[in-house]
C-alpha cells in the first residue's frame, strides 16, 4: 500500500482553488454521480469542519438556496451570504432547534461526513462509526423534507450490512457508491438515501 502523502496534488489542487479541504472533490463528484443539488435547495452539513463541503454545497445552491453547518470544532466563517456556521452538538435540542431556525425551512439534503476518532481497534471504531451514522440519520429524518436527499460517509466493516438495512428500514430509495477521490486502499464509500418512509 502506498504511502499516506497529506500534501499530495490533490491537496495542493484544492489549495490552489481556494477550497479549504480536499473533501471538496468528493462532494462534487457525489453531486455529479447522484445529483444531489438544486438551485435554492436548503442543505445541512452535519461535521463541517474545515468547510470545503460548505464551499461545494453553497455554490451548488446558489445565492438563493442556504447552507447550514456544524460542528463540534469551531469552523471558520465563509464569505458566502447564503452559509451559516454553528458550533457546538447537533444532537442538543437547543443546537438542532438553531439548525431548524437557520434553515428556515425543512432541509433538501442532510450531508454526513462524520467520522470518530480512531481508538486503533478495529472493531470498536467500526461500532463508534456506526453510531454516528445512525445519529445523522436520525437528525436527518427530522430535518427533511419527505423528498430530502441524506448523505453520509460509510466504512465496508462488520457494521456495513446492518447500517444499509436500517437506513432501507427508513429510506425509500438507498444507493451505496465508492468514490474516485477516496484514497486508494481505503473502505470508504458514501450512501444516499432518499424520501423519508
Amino acid at each position: 500500500m502506498p504511502a499516506y502523502e497529506p500534501k499530495d496534488p490533490v491537496y495542493r489542487r484544492a489549495q490552489r482553488e481556494g477550497f479549504r479541504s480536499r473533501a471538496a472533490y468528493k462532494l462534487e463528484e457525489l453531486d455529479r454521480r447522484l445529483r444531489l443539488f438544486r438551485r435554492g435547495q436548503r442543505v445541512v452539513d452535519l461535521g463541517c469542519w474545515p468547510g470545503a463541503w460548505l464551499q461545494v454545497a453553497a455554490r451548488k445552491v446558489g445565492p438563493e438556496g442556504r447552507v447550514v453547518g456544524i460542528d463540534l470544532t469551531p469552523t471558520d466563517h465563509l464569505p458566502e451570504p447564503n452559509v451559516r456556521v454553528l458550533a457546538g452538538d447537533a444532537t442538543d435540542p437547543a443546537t438542532a432547534e438553531r439548525v431548524r431556525e437557520e434553515l428556515g425551512g425543512p432541509a433538501d439534503v442532510v450531508l454526513s461526513d462524520l467520522a470518530p476518532k480512531l481508538s486503533g481497534v478495529k472493531a470498536r471504531d467500526a461500532v463508534r462509526h456506526a453510531e454516528l451514522v445512525r445519529t445523522a440519520a436520525g437528525l436527518a429524518r427530522a430535518w427533511l423534507a419527505p423528498e430530502g436527499t441524506f448523505v453520509a460517509k460509510i466504512f465496508m466493516d462488520a457494521e456495513f450490512e446492518g447500517l444499509l438495512s436500517e437506513l432501507r428500514a427508513t429510506f425509500g430509495s438507498v444507493r451505496s457508491c465508492k468514490l474516485e477521490s477516496t484514497r486508494h486502499g481505503s473502505s470508504e464509500l458514501y450512501t444516499c438515501a432518499r424520501g423519508v418512509r
